[in-house]
């Protein structure tokens, strides 16, 4: 077993026991359950219907019979993702990928405290050190080095006072950031409304395609692999005009810190407006970005387009305005949505075919003033708004980590009114 001061300095605190994590679960693979319902794991929210949240792009098998069990109680784990936090225990009975493990317990003990100590800080990071791979954020956490950790566990009644301890004071923190988030996104739609009553407002004899704004339209390369000798050895390297990726040796797993410099034609440029033409994300499809960043070393991808407009008809960054207004994303959904297939990409011509207000370079000039007012204004009310939400959930993560290791009494923890006062705290530092 591995030693349990991997996973918390002082190890076992006093009174505690420790127990491998193979005592408490097995490992089991039931499949043939087509029609139950899918389950994803997430890193901030556990194990949820996969239906429940619209950011979770991966497509599932159109047949599911090789999808696992998962019964209400048995910890999931993304075995690719498990040193990001992807790992959980269940309160929905459902299938989950093939990829995932799926373990059902095998003791009594408090399986909300598991939840919540196997979701720490320092077991998260125990996943990361004992994950196995040679590409960055692709390690794996295999069966055989997980069932070895130690697992360390106070008494049951202990056990159930942390659970409902960590379940009160986590449900107070999480309804604030809810409340943020909200104001986030509530303020995001309040700009979205004034670019279109702005955007309304232009007669409509200065609506043109955009083609008639636009010179060219350019695109990106492609990243895809080469196979080069080098001194005999086969090596696989990307593309010359990728960036700031280094060099693999495939028979010794070994990355070499080169890089590779981009295309200088390929370069991303301040004042560039850069359009997305495929995506992971179905989201971004067709947004538009305006480069106000020097000293960038980026180079355009296959998965992009850079518009060269025509200065004297429209300025970079309204077109970029324009491009992502509401009625011109109406255009591009229409679009994508008749594609044929799983496409989420768009061409140029959708590009070029798209309707828009492009009134004198002056009026231009003035909705830009008005978008960038009050843009600086949202702007800093969403970035103490998305601080405050950081600092909550590093304080959740705190807390957890000190009620699930034995470093604080929860009984007293709470009566002491400290929760209450760190809360205050945050607030009143995000405030100022």
């Amino acid at each position: 077993m591995i030693p349990t001061t991997d996973v918390v300095s002082n190890g076992t605190p006093a009174g505690w026991r420790t127990v491998p994590f193979w005592s408490l679960f097995r490992r089991e693979k039931k499949t043939g359950f087509p029609d139950e319902e899918l389950l994803s794991v997430y890193r901030d929210y556990g194990v949820i219907p996969k239906s429940s949240r619209d950011d979770n792009h991966n497509k599932e098998s159109e047949d599911l019979s090789g999808y696992q069990l998962v019964t209400e109680g048995a910890l999931v784990t993304n075995k690719m993702k498990a040193w990001q936090g992807s790992i959980a225990v269940s309160r929905y009975h459902g299938i989950v990928s093939p990829a995932y493990y799926v373990y059902t317990p095998q003791s009594d003990e408090c399986d909300q405290f598991l939840h919540y100590l196997l979701r720490s800080d320092p077991y998260i990071g125990l996943y990361g050190r004992i994950s196995k791979g040679v590409r960055v954020n692709q390690w794996d956490l295999e069966h055989e080095a997980l069932r070895n950790i130690p697992v360390l566990l106070p008494d049951l009644a202990t056990q159930r006072q942390i659970a409902d301890f960590l379940d009160r004071e986590t449900a107070r923190i999480d309804l604030l950031i809810e409340k943020k988030q909200r104001l986030v996104a509530l303020l995001g739609e309040r700009q979205k409304v004034l670019v279109e009553e702005l955007l309304g407002g232009v007669d409509a004899s200065h609506v043109h395609r955009l083609k008639f704004a636009i010179r060219r339209i350019e695109q990106g390369w492609s990243p895809q692999c080469e196979d080069v000798k080098v001194e005999g050895e086969r090596w696989g390297v990307l593309k010359l005009g990728a960036i700031t990726t280094g060099v693999y040796l495939e028979e010794q797993h070994k990355a070499l810190p080169e890089v590779i410099e981009p295309i200088p034609s390929l370069r991303v440029r301040v004042g560039d407006v850069l359009v997305a033409r495929a995506s992971g994300s179905p989201k971004l499809v067709g947004k538009a970005a305006f480069v106000e960043t020097s000293n960038l070393n980026l180079m355009l991808s296959d998965k992009h387009f850079r518009l060269v407009p025509n200065l004297r008809k429209v300025l970079p960054e309204y077109l970029a305005v324009v491009i992502n207004s509401g009625k011109s994303r109406n255009q591009i959904e229409d679009r994508l949505s008749s594609a044929e297939g799983m496409a989420r990409n768009i061409g140029q011509s959708v590009i070029y075919g798209l309707r828009c207000p492009f009134p004198p370079i002056a009026a231009q000039q003035k909705i830009l003033n008005a978008v960038r007012s009050s843009r600086a204004i949202t702007d800093a009310l969403v970035f103490n708004s998305v601080a405050s939400i950081d600092r909550l959930k590093e304080y959740r993560s705190a807390l957890i980590t000190a009620a699930v290791t034995g470093q604080i009494d929860v009984t007293t923890y709470a009566k002491s009114g400290t929760p209450d006062r760190r809360l205050d705290a945050i607030q009143e530092e995000m405030s100022a």
